[in-house]
């Protein structure tokens, strides 16, 4: 593998001992691009914020059910050469009651799947299984409620961490909900209408390497 090559710069006023300023600094190419790669969060525009976790100060965005890309939560990818990498945590949904808990119904299963796509292509199809049984389960409260302290009834619950490898050219990818089975103490149901909220997205970041 060819070597990149460079002198060492002076110190302060002074140069380098002559047997340091004679000798060259160099690194592999795969080197230099590793340390060019930029590891940001991402522009999202979401469709529908949920809102920020009371705990975590996190950004809480709906993911809907959604036919098109222009139905989810879209992910601006800055121009990049070679594969950029999206990450993010999907949690499912769930509506919290105090009263279902305490009569003991309060338990809930959610099988969210969802799509990552192009204009082009799909990319992934990340699922998350979540269990709720109490409010311990719950992986944040978001603020601007009518609920005790000021949240809200809906929550994030669990989280799987998501990769996605984006190709070279890509400039945005979208997250669109697929279809959510949710299994009750009274019994089962699944959903598939469009528009419908049916999981979670936060902490969504790019990697890439910079044009």
């Amino acid at each position: 593998m060819p070597l990149i090559c460079r002198r060492p710069a002076p110190t302060r006023a002074g140069l380098l001992p002559v047997t340091i300023a004679l000798g060259l600094m160099c690194v592999t190419p795969s080197d230099v691009a590793a340390q060019s790669r930029r590891i940001e969060p991402a522009e999202v525009r979401c469709p529908s914020v949920l809102g920020v976790g009371v705990e975590t100060d996190r950004t809480y965005c709906d993911v809907l059910i959604g036919a098109e890309v222009t139905d989810g939560v879209i992910v601006v990818i800055p121009p990049h050469r070679g594969d950029a990498t999206v990450t993010f945590v999907l949690h499912a949904r769930h509506t919290f009651s105090g009263d279902e808990v305490a009569r003991g119904r309060g338990y809930a299963r959610y099988l969210v799947t969802t799509a990552v796509a192009t204009a082009e292509e799909v990319l992934a199809r990340p699922i998350v299984l979540a269990e709720f049984r109490s409010a311990a389960d719950l992986t944040d409260r978001v603020g601007g409620g009518a609920g005790p302290g000021g949240v809200k009834a809906v929550a994030p619950l669990g989280g799987e961490a998501i990769l996605i490898t984006v190709p070279d050219g890509v400039t945005e990818i979208s997250i669109v909900g697929l279809e959510l089975q949710v299994q009750r103490v009274d019994g089962d149901q699944s959903f598939t209408s469009l528009g419908r909220p049916i999981a979670v997205v936060s902490d969504v970041e790019v990697e890439y390497q910079a044009r």
